[in-house]
């Protein structure tokens, strides 16, 4: 029977085959029953391979050390399921790689699939997921636009493929692209959770907070219902308020939305842990805020699944002055940095990780020399840790910071223009303020504000 991407599966019961394209569409809007109608699935069709990869895949997605075990199991129960099909056999291939620590090899499997079948929202999604975490925008943008023109106005999920597309022009500097398609979804998809995110991505990246307020205010359906992807849409707005320079808002959100629910997530830690970071940047006391996040990232220590979490983790445990954690987790990263025989995630903790996470540490120090050189060092291929440039920029601001406060001003100077180059040349208020901290310090004014 074929499902609403036009894929095949083996499934043989219009029942379950409709708790499968409930799923679908259920990931494809970050909905918080996903895992319901997979189980759902999966407790009537126990040897549909197809569901055991996808959840395998799904577990893969979340960066958590206890995920890959359940990971492996979903693998298991694929290989003694029903494989009937190429597309079956590239899913469970494609969970098979990733396991084996070659996500790009993953990527293949699934770019298989879409070139036999480009209609498959499903496997494109899947590869935009894993592409995301690699920190691939330009495959991410290609891939989408080789099977754009299969989701027409007749396809059911049009919209998160408009969506998808949005993402990935935004990511790689097309912002009224971005804009035009991400509101062009959200008329085929109301809850196309992904899509909003991704215009409200281009108004941080083009300084207009306002109107990024209002499109996530006036979208709330649209994410509301979402799993924890609803704490990032908060992350957003809380941003887009801290440019506008309303703290009193931005902590409002920080304990009521952001951090409601003390979810132990990567995603939701590294939403927390990096507005945190830009609040100390700016001198604002964040209280005991801090000890929360940084008793969490000491349970993840030896996690070891992405570079971004454990980056993430890094600013919770200085955050919170976790001397020894700190050391531990640095220490842990370069063991895996020099393992022979690695997986492409230890390549990435080899560089940009390493040294990134040098910097952190040596920032929290006060060693703001050290801390500049080696996060400057991580910089030029900071994309590779994954996530977004709204997410990685935490980096690049702990980077002028310490640049400014080393004393390094030509460098600072040139990856602040950098940084707004980026941002459509458009200056943003943390930019704007480090500019007139660089004039005031190269007029021996400069008064560091915060530590």
């Amino acid at each position: 029977m074929m499902d609403h991407c036009q894929g095949e599966t083996s499934l043989a019961d219009a029942t379950i085959l409709a708790d499968w394209n409930s799923m679908i569409r259920a990931f494809l809007a970050h909905g918080a029953n996903t895992p319901v109608h997979l189980t759902a699935v999966l407790t009537r069709a126990p040897d549909f391979a197809m569901g055991h990869a996808v959840k395998g895949l799904f577990c893969m997605l979340l960066g958590r050390k206890e995920m890959v075990t359940t990971a492996r199991e979903c693998l298991v129960a694929a290989r003694a399921g029903q494989a009937d099909h190429p597309r079956e056999r590239g899913l469970v291939l494609a969970l098979d790689h990733w396991l084996a620590g070659h996500p790009s090899q993953s990527i293949a499997e699934l770019e298989k699939i879409l070139r036999t079948n480009p209609a498959d929202t499903l496997v494109m999604k899947l590869g935009h997921a894993i592409r995301f975490v690699m920190g691939d925008s330009l495959g991410m943008r290609r891939s989408v636009e080789r099977v754009i023109g299969a989701h027409g106005a007749d396809h059911p999920f049009r919209g998160f493929a408009l969506g998808c597309h949005a993402f990935t022009l935004e990511e790689t500097g097309d912002y009224a692209g971005a804009e035009r398609a991400g509101l062009e979804g959200l008329q085929h998809a109301v809850d196309d959770a992904w899509g909003l995110h991704a215009v409200a991505h281009v108004y941080d990246m083009t300084h207009q907070p306002g109107k990024g307020i209002e499109v996530i205010d006036d979208h709330s359906g649209t994410w509301l219902g979402c799993n924890n992807f609803r704490y990032h849409v908060w992350w957003h707005k809380a941003l887009l308020h801290l440019d506008q320079g309303e703290i009193d808002h931005v902590i409002a959100l920080y304990d009521d939305r952001i951090r409601a629910d003390k979810t132990d997530d990567y995603r939701d830690i590294s939403n927390a842990a990096s507005l945190l970071m830009r609040l100390s940047l700016e001198g604002v006391p964040v209280g005991q805020r801090w000890e929360e996040l940084a008793d969490l990232a000491e349970r993840r220590i030896e996690d070891g699944c992405l570079a971004f979490a454990d980056l993430h983790y890094m600013l919770a445990l200085i955050g919170g002055e976790r001397e020894a954690a700190v050391a531990k987790l640095l220490h842990r990263i370069a063991d895996e940095a020099t393992r022979q025989g690695g997986s492409e995630f230890d390549r990435i903790l080899a560089h940009p990780g390493y040294a990134c996470a040098n910097g952190l540490a040596a920032f929290a120090e006060g060693d703001f020399g050290k801390a500049f050189k080696a996060l400057a060092a991580a910089r030029p291929v900071m994309q590779t840790v994954g996530g977004s440039h709204a997410q990685r920029d935490i980096f690049e601001r702990l980077t002028i910071d310490a640049g400014l406060r080393a004393g390094y001003f030509a460098q600072t100077e040139g990856i602040l223009r950098q940084r707004t180059a980026l941002r459509a040349g458009r200056e943003d208020a943390f930019a704007a303020r480090r500019r007139e901290a660089l004039a005031a310090a190269r007029q021996g004014n400069y008064v560091v504000a915060a530590q």
